[in-house]
Parts: structure tokens; sequence; C-alpha cells
């Protein structure tokens, strides 16, 4: 299957794919309660670049990657892929862009359908998007998908509960890839896996990525794994984008008191040196998503916290080249 065109390069490096632009995206449960998922995050990723997303559970960086694809619609901001809002797609214009950007689920358990085999799971959206002339075509994409992923033509016509985790992680991929895509947003893809299965999807993650020219924004709580894979990286807290860097600097200069933390965390493979590193542990209460205060969000667990940080949000600013950061500390 042939892979996508080479990357298209200009003076200031590889075209810039996708552009958020204070998006928003808030959820209402009645006429007053608002929760704010995501609240102006703005990033941009360039072709072939692998954007890191990363944070605790419920920052909101499984909705910013449900909104980019449309599975949500968003409540402010743009999203702008190849230079087009795609708020402004209709009919073939957003077919297409369904083509041109796919997802990766975080559950392979429940991001397949039951009932289908695995042919057919790989193979409707080879149907919906019209990308085979005939059956045999059709089947021949669908076993040349499955030996793509690491897996064998003939696991086409069994069920996804004839599978372990990785094998329907696996599928999952396939499925994403049906359609040639340019851009995958791969939210959580190893998180439910055992430990011995997360570094082979990796793996072949970082190979389809090589092979296919790729553009990925990869959402993840396991900052090891983001390192890997990474080039630039952005950290989410409550809904908001505290530190943006790439990923060779973030991990050696981290400027945020949240991201530091996040990062004392990873375990080091040392045992003496493990024994010895000063653990940062965040405490504190988390403000609630619904009605935020005022100021900044990380406040009730920064031992940093001035009376500034209670008054006004920080916004996020460019401290040093290609190192962006939302915090007074270091201002």
């Amino acid at each position: 299957m042939a892979a996508s065109a080479a990357i298209a390069t200009s003076k200031e490096g590889p075209e810039v794919m996708l552009e958020l632009v204070g998006l928003r995206k808030y959820f209402s449960f009645g006429r007053r309660v608002v929760l704010k998922a995501v609240d102006d995050v703005s990033f941009t990723v360039r072709r072939g670049e692998v954007f890191g997303l990363v944070g605790e559970s419920g920052c909101g960086k499984t909705t910013v990657g449900r909104t980019i694809v449309g599975l949500y619609k968003p409540t402010g901001g743009k999203i702008i892929f190849g230079g087009e809002d795609t708020s402004a797609l209709r009919g073939a214009a957003l077919k297409r862009f369904k083509r041109r950007v796919q997802m990766i689920f975080q559950d392979p358990y429940a991001s397949l359908n039951p009932r289908m085999t695995v042919g057919d799971i790989i193979g409707e959206a080879i149907d919906i998007h019209g990308l085979a002339s005939s059956r045999k075509e059709r089947l021949e994409r669908i076993h040349e998908l499955l030996r793509v992923v690491g897996l064998n033509a003939e696991h086409a016509v069994r069920f996804p509960h004839e599978f372990s985790g990785g094998q329907r992680q696996r599928i999952g991929i396939a499925r994403a890839l049906a359609v040639d895509p340019e851009f995958l947003v791969a939210d959580e893809p190893i998180s439910a896996l055992d430990v011995s299965v997360q570094a082979q999807i990796v793996n072949l993650l970082s190979r389809l990525q090589r092979e296919r020219n790729l553009t990925y924004i990869f959402i993840a709580h396991d900052l090891s794994m983001v390192r890997h894979l990474s080039d630039n990286v952005g950290v989410m807290y409550l809904g908001h984008l505290v530190e943006k860097a790439s990923s060779e600097d973030l991990y050696k200069n981290p400027l945020h008191p949240y991201t530091k933390g996040l990062l004392s965390a990873i375990p080091i493979p040392d045992p003496r040196l493990e024994r010895e590193r000063q653990r940062i542990i965040l405490q504190g209460e988390v403000f609630s998503p619904i009605n935020p205060p005022p100021g900044c969000r990380f406040r009730s667990r920064c031992k940093y916290a001035m009376k500034v940080c209670s008054e006004k949000e920080p916004v996020l600013k460019e401290v040093a080249p290609g190192h962006w950061l939302a915090c007074y500390l270091e201002m």
C-alpha cells in the first residue's frame, strides 16, 4: 500500500498541518452547570511530526483529540487543518477531511464492534470511501493491512473476542490505516495494555510513522513513552495548556511546577538512583472544571503560588526559543 506524499517543506521547515486557535469544548448539564473540558488551547502540528499531549486523567487531552477528528463539535475557537477551518467543511469536503484524519482509540475492547468480523471492521471504511472496485480488491486491502500491523490474513474471518488486548489494538490501528490517512490521533493507545505489549505497539506506531510519513498527536499520561515517540510536547492541566516545548527541552528543562511534578513521577531504571532521587509530591485540592475560580487553576497544588496567581490567569508565552509557558513564576 502506497505511503502518503513526501513531506512538504518551506523555509521554516515542514508545513503546518494542524493549527488549534483558542479551542474550547464545554459540556452543559442543565441550564447552569457547564464543564469546561478544554478552555482556550492553541498549538500547531507540522507534517511528519509527533506531537505529544500529556497530563493527568481529566485534564482534557482526550477531549482535544476527539474534537480534532470531529467526534465533538467545538464550543469555540478554530481547528484549521491543511489551511481550512474544519467547522466550515460540508459534504464532499468533510468526507475528504475524515479520510485524511483518523483516530486510534484508547480501549481496544470497547472500540471494536463485537458483532462484526475483523475483515468487516476494517473493510467498513474502505466501503464508505469507495477505495476498492471489487470484492477481490477489498479483501486484498484488508489482508495487506492485517499484515502491516503484524497479524495474519486468516484473522479477517474472526471476531474481536477471539483476540488478546494487544491484537485488538493492532486491529484498531489497521482500521485507522484503511483509508490511507495522513494524520492520526492516538488516544492513549497503550494505557489499556499489558506492559509487555506496550513496547510492541509503540514500535509499530514508530515504524508506520516512518514508512507512511504519518503525522501523529500522541495522547498519553505515560511521560516516558511520550519522550520516546514525540518531537514536541504539550502539557495540559484542567483544560489549559500550561507548557509546550520540544521533547528534549521539556524533559531536560521543565519550567512549570506541574510539569516538574509529572516528570518526577517517571521511574528510573537504576535502583540506586531511584532510591536517592527526591520526588515532587503534588498536594492540595484539585479545582473542579465546573466553573473553576479565576486565576491559575494549578495554584491550589503549587507551593510557589503568589497573590497574582489567584487574581489573573497566566497566559501562555514564549519564554525561550520554542519553549512556551503559562506561569507567573518564570515571567
